[in-house]
């Protein structure tokens, strides 16, 4: 059976790299008839914290992500690190080592300065010492040969034993390093298939140097390429927003963070839009290709407008309110909510841009664009005049009635569409983005689009 796990350490909240990387895990998982596992990586007592593992096990169930059984931490683990570090001195592939911090960062600076790599020279490899408050423990990593395996992603990988060092697997306080826990979990949890990025490739010879030491099974790899901001350089919170709960709270869909993560690094002809019911079907991780993935913004509001397209009037409202409810806005007090929802669920790409755009459907314009108050509004007193003259009788306040009145304005007072629709439109909304003008009056009600037109009449000289 397949096993795959993703393993992040809770030191900030869920990276969306990561969930790219859980995306993949999982994927490839359920594709096999296999498992899923989540492991919290909280070995680091400062920077880990409750609270972030909170946000990554909500932030997987709610993109879809389950694990396929409860979450284990490394931090309940440690006896089995310890009994693996015992296994691997009684055994004769360890060794501990006393070299000094000061020492150690001679050496350091010796192979540098001779342009080498740094690496540890093996000097208390042949030593036999004992274990104290000063040692720590080494692994005796074969001097020649050869580390080689097939990547599922990169194809076939070669290290050289020559340029990796005797790696520490206990400290000198007796806890155990990352490179132990990684490869003691993942044969407890009975892990066949790493998938993982690629800044962690050149750590699989190490870990399958650990793997022989305790005679455990060698696994299955596969190094997804980085995730890169769109300076092409490795996403980070100084160049791009890095954590999933940003992006949602921004309004996008889960469904359309799945299909973003999804589409980086790996394509499906000219298909572009993916649910993950898709992507089970078509994804395939050998198809993912070796060069870094750029997390295009663009793409992604593109990908959340075609995803709040395909819901239905009724998700979508279920979908908006809690950004609705964040700006203060109540629906109920609109008998014709829903179909002012309707035709104003294409003005923006996102949830929380859309329920902006709904403001002054449903409350007062508290704040007006001044440069579209000065562009249209200062200097269109005769035309707001006219426009209220014509508006003022008529009865039959529909779409079809306004358009018909704005036509014969537009037509007497011999102006361009835009010229007439604009000082309107600003008038009604605060801005010049809104439907077509007579929707938009015939959603905004008589009284009160009567109302805004004679405010706008205040702003002009």
């Amino acid at each position: 059976m397949i096993i795959t796990r993703f393993a992040p350490s809770p030191t900030g909240t869920l990276h969306i790299g990561g969930v790219r990387t859980a995306l993949f895990n999982y994927i490839y998982a359920k594709q096999n008839n296999g498992k899923f596992l989540v492991r919290i990586e909280d070995t680091d007592q400062v920077r880990s914290k409750t609270e972030f593992e909170e946000n990554i096990i909500t932030g997987l169930h709610d993109m879809g992500l389950k694990p396929d059984a409860d979450p284990v931490r490394q931090s309940e683990r440690k006896h089995l690190y310890l009994d693996a570090a015992h296994r691997i001195i009684e055994s004769g592939q360890g060794y501990y080592c006393n070299c000094s911090t000061e020492r150690l960062e001679e050496l350091r600076n010796a192979q540098m300065k001779a342009g080498k790599k740094p690496m540890y020279d093996g000097k208390c490899r042949d030593k036999g010492l004992e274990k104290s408050e000063n040692t720590v423990l080494r692994l005796k990593t074969p001097n020649d040969g050869e580390v080689r395996f097939n990547d599922l992603v990169r194809g076939e990988v070669v290290f050289n034993n020559s340029e990796l060092d005797d790696l520490i697997l206990l400290r000198s306080n007796g806890t155990p390093t990352y490179h132990l826990c990684v490869v003691v979990d993942d044969a407890d949890q009975g892990v066949t298939t790493v998938i993982r990025g690629e800044d962690h490739l050149s750590n699989t010879p190490r870990q399958m140097h650990i793997q022989q030491a305790l005679e455990l099974s060698a696994l299955e790899y596969a190094h997804l390429p980085l995730v890169l901001g769109e300076n092409k350089k490795r996403l980070s919170k100084r160049d791009s927003v890095t954590s999933l709960d940003e992006y949602i709270s921004k309004g996008y869909l889960q469904t359309s963070m799945i299909n973003m993560l999804g589409r980086l690094g790996w394509s499906k002809g000219d298909k572009e839009i993916f649910y993950i019911d898709d992507l089970l079907k078509d994804f395939r991780i050998q198809e993912v290709q070796k060069a870094g993935a750029v997390f295009d913004l663009k793409k992604l509001d593109w990908i959340n407008t075609n995803h709040l397209a395909n819901l239905s009037l009724e998700d979508f409202i279920i979908q908006l309110n809690p950004y609705l409810d964040e700006l203060g806005i109540k629906t109920s007090n609109r008998q014709n909510a829903e179909t002012i929802i309707e035709n104003l669920r294409t003005t923006a790409s996102t949830l929380s841009e859309i329920a902006i755009d709904l403001i002054p459907y449903f409350a007062d314009i508290k704040e007006y664009d001044q440069k579209s108050v000065e562009k249209f509004i200062a200097g269109s007193k005769n035309i707001l005049e006219y426009v209220l003259r014509q508006l003022e009788p008529l009865d039959q306040w529909t779409e079809q009635a306004l358009d018909e009145v704005l036509a014969k304005c537009q037509k007497e007072l011999d102006l361009k569409t835009p010229q007439l629709n604009q000082p309107i439109r600003v008038a009604l909304v605060g801005s010049v983005k809104s439907p077509s003008l007579g929707l938009t009056l015939s959603l905004i009600g008589k009284e009160l689009s009567l109302e805004r037109i004679k405010k706008g009449l205040e702003m002009t000289f």
